[in-house]
């Protein structure tokens, strides 16, 4: 079977290759914003826009004219970038037929608001120590033997993408990947219940903490802040103070990431069906109360973690209907109560008597619920009810999809 797949490390490059790199950025920031442009005007005139392959061809012809510092780097940069721009005028004219109220009308890209990133295709490669970048030539990584060696019968590349990120150089590699077929382990379902005190909580009764990066770091990002708002705007201070900043704010992602990673793999690794239940997430953020400790939960990441995990493995998913009352009904009798307030974090059934906590008889629920109507099932090689069947390439350190090919 094969798959998408991207491989995300961390580049260790020299004063040259940095150079390089901002050039390259550069150059794909102007082209996405030169085509912003381009297309604006074309359809106020015509009522039509121009596609990105039109874009580029006028654009290759400017270039001896106009702007002939392009040649110093990698044409592949603004054609990607454009391509990035007919990709995110797409999906502004998809949310605009589903009547979303934030359509994400493209936004002219500034160098205030960070470096970005280009992508590079063609003669693309890895080794255990270096990868292999057209133009710009060989350079360093920080983790051996991570990204597949071009030399693979099983891998080819597609594409490498470069980002920066609080002073760091990443690359990450879209490869098309050759997997033996998924085996499905023995049947075995488990309920996960998720939440903000606990991070999850799974029937069989084990318990994953919140680690609550961002509440644990909340002092010292107030203290960053505050010494960012006190600077000279316009300052080498003022940047050395946005930089630190920057680097406390990746640190934190770091750590809610990499326990996320850990959890999801350690739910997904005996369990041949995962029971979770639906939620909305964006309504949820609607409650100020809660909106800061619900998005250092990630609770829409803990979901998409597991489901393609699953899908690795051969198993399936399912979700419960958002209106289930995991929480309300007793996993012994059945019976459903009223009212349920947060606070109160042990179940107590009216009828059966029955005392349980309360995340783990949410959980038991979910269990119980597997296979039966009020839920809907993510089949393997899936990432979700939802999904097409093709897969998509994650903008992280692992996949979003995986698709099999016949």
């Amino acid at each position: 079977m094969k798959i998408l797949r991207a491989y995300k490390t961390e580049l260790d490059p020299n004063n040259r290759q940095r150079t390089l790199f901002l050039q390259h950025a550069g150059v794909a920031r102007f082209a996405f914003n030169w085509g912003l442009r381009k297309k604006i005007d074309a359809y106020a005139a015509t009522g039509k826009s121009p596609s990105a392959i039109d874009l580029h061809r006028e654009l290759n012809a400017l270039k001896k004219i106009d702007y002939p510092w392009m040649y110093e780097s990698s044409k592949c940069a603004p054609q990607e970038a454009l391509r990035n721009l007919d990709s995110a005028f797409a999906h502004f004219f998809r949310r605009c037929k589903k009547g979303s109220k934030r359509k994400g009308f493209p936004k002219f890209k500034s160098r205030k608001r960070g470096i970005g990133g280009f992508r590079l295709t063609g003669s693309a490669g890895a080794t255990d120590r270096h990868v292999q970048l057209p133009r710009i030539g060989k350079v360093r990584l920080k983790e051996r033997d991570y990204l597949p060696a071009v030399d693979r019968e099983d891998v080819r590349i597609l594409s490498a993408t470069v980002t920066e990120r609080a002073g760091r150089w990443f690359v990450s590699f879209q490869v098309e990947q050759t997997i033996p077929d998924p085996v499905p382990p023995t049947e075995s379902v488990v309920g996960v219940d998720v939440g903000i005190k606990y991070l999850a909580v799974t029937s069989d009764g084990e318990v994953f903490d919140n680690p609550k990066a961002l509440r644990t770091m909340e002092p010292r990002l107030r203290t960053r802040q505050k010494e960012v708002s006190r600077r000279v705007k316009g300052s080498s201070n003022r940047r050395k103070s946005v930089a630190r900043l920057a680097r406390l704010h990746y640190r934190i992602s770091c750590i809610r990431r990499d326990y996320i990673h850990k959890m999801t793999t350690a739910i997904t690794k005996s369990a041949s069906t995962v029971v979770l239940e639906s939620l909305n997430v964006s309504g949820m953020l609607r409650n100020h109360r809660l909106a800061r400790a619900l998005s250092d939960a990630a609770l829409a990441e803990i979901h998409r973690q597991v489901k393609y995990k699953m899908a690795w493995k051969g198993g399936t998913v399912e979700e419960a209907d958002c209106f289930f009352p995991s929480s309300k009904m007793c996993s012994d009798c059945g019976n459903v109560k009223d009212v349920l307030s947060l606070g109160e974090r042990v179940y107590e059934c009216d009828a059966c008597g029955s005392v349980i906590d309360r995340d783990v008889n949410a959980a038991i629920n979910l269990k119980n619920l597997a296979g039966s109507s009020p839920v809907s099932a993510c089949c393997p090689g899936s990432a979700g009810p939802a999904r097409k069947s093709r897969a998509k390439l994650l903008v992280g350190q692992e996949p979003n999809a995986i698709q099999g090919v016949s």
